[in-house]
């Protein structure tokens, strides 16, 4: 897997997941910090021109830096739950989302929001691609990540495992604040346009919506993940006795 761009190199560095990075001849000052930490973690470095990071990163912005990556580990469902304690798990599930960009923001969302990772769908879903890298802001590279055959079954899985599921649509009565987040949740989210599928919605055990003042009608599906993942930060930190 190829990443680039400045930012999205050095996290997956500082995970440790970089296979090599290959650094533009004329890098700037922030190459420095990823040379530095390549040689701390014994990471091959090499220098080639500009045409040959347009091409690895296939025109994306790439900043004078490009990575291969190691495979991401790739979870199952049980590995997540298991993997929160000893708090309980917070966890995104992503109902078909499509756009890299979406997928890269949410998983950006998962990790500053402490979350314990992400489940997604196998087909019809956004690539963990490098567009998805950049947009995660070099995340991607640390969220523990499941990948299903089938989003309603993981919902069931979540279930089972004595997870509360929250699927976030528009239309739903209840406020996604008024949701109690600070038991083990999984906010399920549905895709660009369509929202949630609907034998997905109905596996859910509750549905909760985002209260719109404005002339819009709906968030974008990673500001709606962002948003929620917040709330549910913000009521485990008072249940703690913390603001």
């Amino acid at each position: 897997m190829i990443i680039y761009g400045i930012n999205p190199v050095l996290e997956a560095l500082r995970v440790g997941r970089v296979r090599r990075v290959r650094v533009a001849d004329r890098a700037g000052k922030r190459a420095e910090e990823i040379f530095a930490l390549a040689r701390a973690k014994g990471v091959r470095v090499e220098r080639v021109d500009v045409e040959t990071l347009e091409r690895d990163s296939r025109g994306g912005v790439h900043q004078g830096v490009v990575a291969d990556l190691q495979p991401l580990p790739d979870y199952s469902v049980a590995e997540l739950v298991a993997a929160a304690a000893p708090d309980p798990p917070l966890i995104v599930v992503l109902d078909g989302v499509e756009d890299p960009h979406n997928i890269g923001a949410v998983l950006r969302s998962v990790d500053a929001a402490g979350a314990h990772g992400a489940i997604r769908q196998a087909r019809h879903a956004a690539p963990l691609d490098g567009v998805a890298m950049k947009a995660s802001a070099g995340a991607a590279a640390s969220v523990r990540i499941a990948t299903v055959v089938n989003i309603a079954r993981a919902v069931e899985e979540l279930k089972e495992a004595g997870v509360w599921t929250v699927g976030l649509t528009g239309d739903a009565p209840d406020r996604y604040d008024e949701v109690d987040m600070t038991v083990p949740t999984a906010v399920v989210v549905g895709a660009e346009g369509t929202g949630l599928r609907r034998l997905v919605r109905e596996r859910c055990d509750r549905v909760a919506s985002i209260p719109m003042r404005g002339a819009v009608s709906s968030l974008n599906v990673s500001v709606a993940a962002a948003v929620t993942l917040f709330e549910a930060a913000r009521q485990r930190r008072v249940k703690r006795g913390r603001t």
